[in-house]
């Protein structure tokens, strides 16, 4: 399977210098490990208005890999888009694993469907099409899923990420992982706000408050790493 040729035209990813030299990891290290069934919607997506909202490949392989480092199982995707990741996750975990995957727009979710039913993992996903902080105060309210899930991806409305991260932590059992995406916010976390454009000033405040409450929380082990837009890894220690 050759997927060197197959680059998702107009989407940039990544905060590296060089264009060059972000094309040189995703054809050397990432499209050559990527699943069929991922490069597929990977291109299907390209096309699509808001295709910067996909989840850039590169981190994608990362967060394929923590998965299944933490014998991931039960899961929560806040954020899912045409379910790039969502695809990902599912392929990762294992046949009778769940996905619990929360997201205000169906529509962006059934460009990805016919990918996730042709790969066989439609079963592992049930996709809630709502606000999150609803559907996570209904899952709190049974206690016997505090401390269920191993591992949880937040790429959504950037104001809610302080509030998701609270109810998660919950969620979580201790050691489990959650991942969160655009934490560098196209690199206008290091601007002056005045240099800043409008439509970024406010999703650019809240990655700067998310970045400092979750380097200063005692109850993760984080890695900021600067993969696609900025991704925050965070591990629950207690």
């Amino acid at each position: 399977m050759d997927n060197t040729s197959t680059k998702s035209p107009n989407v940039t990813k990544g905060l590296l210098q060089s264009e060059e030299l972000y094309q040189y990891i995703l054809e050397t290290s990432v499209y050559p490990r990527e699943l069929e069934p991922l490069k597929e919607l990977r291109l299907a997506t390209a096309n699509h208005p808001k295709a910067g909202m996909a989840t850039a490949p590169d981190a994608g392989q990362l967060m394929a890999m923590l998965i299944n480092l933490v014998n991931a199982r039960k899961t929560i995707e806040i954020g899912v888009f045409t379910g790039y990741s969502l695809l990902l996750t599912a392929l990762a975990i294992p046949d009778d694993g769940k996905i619990i995957a929360i997201d205000i727009n169906r529509e962006d979710y059934e460009i990805g469907l016919p990918f996730i039913k042709k790969a066989g993992v439609e079963h592992k996903i049930d996709f809630i099409e709502s606000e999150a902080l609803p559907v996570l105060d209904k899952f709190l309210q049974d206690h016997e899923n505090e401390g269920s899930f191993d591992f949880a991806f937040v790429d959504a409305d950037k104001v809610n990420y302080k509030n998701y991260h609270e109810r998660l932590l919950k969620l979580l059992k201790i050691g489990g992982v959650v991942i969160y995406d655009n934490t560098l916010w196209g690199g206008s976390v290091i601007l002056p706000e005045e240099l800043v454009s409008e439509r970024k000033k406010v999703g650019r405040r809240a990655t700067i408050e998310l970045n400092k409450l979750l380097a200063a929380d005692p109850r993760v082990q984080i890695s900021h790493a600067p993969l696609g837009d900025g991704i925050t890894i965070c591990r629950r220690i207690c």
